[in-house]
């Protein structure tokens, strides 16, 4: 599987989970011991036991957003994904750092998200 295929596929099971919020699928995006920074000056989720307690306490309902992306660069170490999700009242503009182990498991996240101006 090349580097680019990995994070479709993990980016596919991320939009997903948003979509399900299922405990399982949430978890099983992330290693064991992963990292998930939030927002630029929050404190970072540790671990995929906090991983999916946080995403569930802050989820959005199904099929609220819509979500789009495309990499802007993959790596075997880094890839970086820019994103736009679009809510039926706001839209934001979103940049993701994903750390991928060998297995496809996200071992540290970093989503920054910026609400777009006027919308």
């Amino acid at each position: 599987m090349t580097d680019l295929e990995a994070v479709t596929d993990w980016v596919s099971g991320y939009v997903r989970a948003w979509n399900s919020n299922d405990r399982e699928e949430i978890g099983g995006l992330f290693a064991q011991d992963a990292v998930y920074y939030p927002a630029p000056y929050d404190e970072p989720w540790r671990g995929r036991a906090a991983i999916v307690r946080q995403w569930l306490a802050r989820r959005d309902e199904p099929g609220e957003t819509a979500f789009t992306w495309h990499p802007v660069t993959v790596g075997p170490d880094l890839s970086v994904v820019q994103g736009v999700t679009v809510y039926p009242d706001r839209v934001y503009s979103n940049l993701w750092l994903i750390r991928l182990d060998t297995v496809g498991q996200c071992r540290e996240f970093t989503e920054w998200w910026m609400r777009q101006p006027g919308r």
